[in-house]
């Protein structure tokens, strides 16, 4: 199964594009819908709203009179969360029923309008956000019948266009014609959300093509910080430590379009415990996937094992490497002195550039492998030194993962 959060502000298109999807074969859990449905006249959970909050919260007709219980909860913490400890629960129940309803090859769309502000974005495969200018939403939602005033407001009240950013790993430009809309729906499902859907449930990694570098990208730490979030829940410890390595870590530095991130674990036994849930969140183990090929002079604390991702749009490797073992070390060393020594940025870049070569070229990439190392190996003391007189350490303050907990 392929868990997909959808979201995006209000009067943005985000229901066109759950409409599309679904026409396509996805199935759509309509957040809003269910939180509906769980305060519907009859049910529980009304009841017990009435309750609590009394019969002027309720219509003539004795369902949910929605505005009066926004005024009473508005400015009252305390009803606020008694009101979510009412219908909270009782959603969380029925989109786990749907959900698992849904069978283990669906691709499910969860359509969530508050995702971000909820901090729910690490529990997905995928983020979408679905955006358009904000002059475009307004106008959008006064032929709707909303007025203006209210229809700024509620804009103002939600996550910003850089929060959303921060949480997409794919981002839908509503401002044109819908066909324009529909026709990039369509090639999201046929070239990302089907084949990482088939390659979640078979454990299936891509193929992380050749090794010709590509400018940088000011985005990777922030696709970067997405990806480690996600890790950390797979494993079950918003706290564990995910590290951005290797080349898209270093800012300015030319670099194959594929983050390295290293997940630090206590022992190969523990790596070993979390292949499977890595690879249900969509990070299955390599082929390859343990080395212990030392460098010069290394003979022990060598040992990595490789996960690469399932998801044909971004390609991460995730290497788990134990914790002050001399390679785990070695790679948050490298990248902090590359990003401290433009001399050594710019040899490295060079050497990138010799040996760029596009995907298929094995022997190729066996050869830039082989000159990478070497030059690491000559360039290590120069590291080590650098390390020595600023004082750098991997457990130093400052040295931090980068997921941070909800």
């Amino acid at each position: 199964m392929l868990r997909v959060g959808l979201t995006g502000g209000i009067g943005a298109g985000k229901s066109t594009v759950a409409e599309r999807l679904a026409r396509h074969g996805a199935v759509v859990v309509d957040a809003d819908r269910i939180s509906r449905e769980v305060v519907a006249p009859g049910t529980e959970g009304l009841a017990e709203i009435a309750a609590r909050f009394g019969s002027e919260v309720l219509d003539e007709d004795g369902s949910l009179d929605r505005a009066a219980m926004a005024r009473r909860v508005f400015a009252d913490e305390t009803a606020r969360r008694d009101l979510n400890d009412i219908v909270h629960p009782r959603v969380a129940a029925r989109t786990s029923e749907l959900v698992a309803a849904a069978g283990e090859e669906a691709i499910v769309v969860h359509d969530v309008p508050l995702l971000v502000e909820n901090g729910y974005q690490a529990d997905y495969h995928l983020v979408i956000v679905v955006d358009a200018p904000v002059e475009q939403r307004v106008r959008r939602l006064v032929e709707r019948g909303l007025a203006e005033e209210d229809a700024r407001a509620r804009i103002g009240a939600q996550a910003s266009r850089q929060q959303r950013a921060e949480a997409a790993d794919v981002w839908l430009d509503n401002s044109s014609a819908p066909a324009d809309l529909h026709a990039e729906v369509d090639r999201l499902w046929e070239q990302r959300l089907v084949p990482f859907e088939t390659n979640v449930r078979t454990r299936t990694p891509c193929s992380l093509g050749g090794i010709e570098p590509t400018e940088p990208d000011r985005d990777w730490p922030r696709q970067a910080r997405r990806v480690a979030a996600r890790i950390a829940v797979a494993v079950g410890d918003e706290g564990a430590r995910v590290d951005h390595v290797g080349s898209t870590s270093v800012p300015g530095l030319v670099a194959r379009d594929v983050l390295d991130l290293q997940l630090t674990v206590r022992s190969r036994q523990e790596a070993e415990e979390l292949a499977e849930p890595l690879a249900a969140a969509g990070f299955p183990r390599s082929c390859d996937s343990d080395s212990e090929t030392p460098w010069s002079g290394a003979e022990r604390g060598w040992w990595r094992r490789r996960h690469v991702s399932a998801d044909p749009g971004r390609g991460v490797e995730l290497h788990l490497r134990v914790e002050d073992t001399a390679n785990w070390r070695l790679a948050l060393l490298l990248p902090a002195w590359l990003c401290s020594d433009e001399r050594a940025r710019a040899e490295y870049a060079e050497l990138k550039r010799r040996y760029a070569y596009p995907a298929g070229a094995g022997a190729a990439v066996a050869e830039y492998s082989a000159a990478k190392r070497a030059w690491f190996e000559g360039a290590l003391p120069r590291a080590e030194r650098w390390a020595e007189r600023t004082g750098w350490s991997p457990h130093r303050e400052g040295h931090t993962p980068v997921n941070t907990p909800r």
